[in-house]
């Protein structure tokens, strides 16, 4: 059993969002285009609480900065994906017909979730993995935004959890807070055993 995972395809990963990932909106053609490829398709969405600890303007910092958040560091962000906003929703480009579930995260404000299956500090689960085991899925596909921050930790997570895990390389995109950030992502994933393809060869 194969499932494709769409991470975080939303407004606010959109170039015009909140918090712009380049190019991000070009992933969309592509996901719709192999959807049908695979028995299950599951979304995640970043669904973050107004007052998340994550967001910048709460300890009077800039986007970027690092702080420690309950022992652990965190990168802070500009206010985005906060739930039930405009900036939260998937693109509306994007084919949800065959997405047979949506599993939210970041909903903790106390700590940050870039993975699709447990929040940042490893503590809580966000029921994904069971979700894919109960399905019988063997092969995890991860697509979405962005590349370098929660397309990797979720891949990292899939291939920890057992899965054989793939990235389809032209089905994401990287925000490059740092310039080379995706493409260190792309190492880090590839030196863990996480396979990169490209849509064209699923």
């Amino acid at each position: 059993m194969k499932a494709l995972l769409l991470v975080d395809i939303q407004n606010d990963f959109s170039p015009t969002g909140a918090l712009p990932v380049p190019e991000g909106d070009q992933v969309v053609p592509v996901v719709n285009s192999i959807q049908e490829k695979f028995d299950l398709v599951v979304a995640t969405q970043d669904w973050h609480p107004q007052e998340h600890q994550s967001f910048a303007v709460y300890h009077g910092k800039n986007p970027g900065e690092v702080i420690m958040l309950n022992g652990i560091e965190q990168i802070l962000w500009p206010v985005h994906c906060v739930q039930e906003s405009t900036g939260a929703r998937f693109i509306s480009e994007l084919n949800l017909n065959r997405v047979q579930k949506i599993v939210q995260k970041g909903l903790d404000p106390q700590v940050d979730s870039y993975s699709g299956f447990f929040d940042n500090d490893h503590k809580s689960a966000t029921g994904l993995g069971d979700f894919l085991k109960e399905k019988s899925v063997e092969e995890v596909y991860v697509t979405g935004l962005a590349l370098d921050y929660c397309v990797k930790f979720t891949a990292m997570d899939s291939n920890q959890l057992g899965f054989k895990t793939k990235l389809i390389a032209d089905a994401t995109r990287a925000v490059n807070i740092n310039p080379g950030d995706g493409d260190k992502a792309i190492e880090d994933m590839r030196s863990a055993g996480i396979e990169i393809v490209e849509s064209k060869n699923v």
